[in-house]
């Protein structure tokens, strides 16, 4: 019988960077942007986790908790929409948010068929001390691009907004 991991778990980081290994031929991936960016993306994650490892928290959870404080009152939906999610997993992020006691469920004073989230005090003060470790991870990796750090940053929104408008294509 295969156990599955909660639905709630932090996610395991990789487990080693996703280098190329000396005399494997790697065929058409080392031709593809997209292997390029997975094998960037690894590293990246990689970093991050050890940016903050003992604070349990992923980068998806991080952006979560950063566009709560950011928009206190944001429909769950609107969370989903920002975050690329299914409304389902965006319950998941919701509720783990919540039972860490970062973010509450809070009335729509309006409209009581509806809520929104919020930062609770613990949330704001778990906020301020992955801000400041993931600026500073970010930093170093900018650092380590030097001036090609901020076209590197604008080409690769520029690559997700042509990707996505080649998903809207088909």
């Amino acid at each position: 019988m295969s156990r599955s991991k909660p639905s709630n778990a932090v996610p395991e980081p990789p487990e080693a960077p996703l280098l190329p290994v000396p005399g494997l031929d790697y065929g058409v991936l080392d031709d593809l942007l997209g292997y390029a960016l997975r094998r960037a993306q690894n590293a990246l994650y990689l970093d991050f986790y050890r940016a903050t490892a003992e604070l349990d928290v992923s980068p998806q959870r991080f952006a979560a908790l950063v566009l709560v404080g950011r928009n206190p009152g944001m429909r769950q939906g609107l969370l989903a929409q920002a975050m690329g999610l299914h409304r389902s997993g965006a319950l998941r992020l919701t509720d783990w948010l919540t039972d860490r006691g970062w973010v509450e469920r809070r009335d729509d004073a309006e409209d009581a068929r509806r809520w929104g989230l919020f930062l609770t005090a613990a949330g704001k003060r778990q906020l301020t001390v992955l801000e400041r470790r993931v600026r500073a991870h970010d930093e170093r990796l900018m650092s380590g691009l030097g001036e090609r750090a901020v076209r590197l940053k604008a080409d690769l929104e520029r690559l997700a907004e042509i990707a996505a408008a080649n998903d809207q294509d088909r």
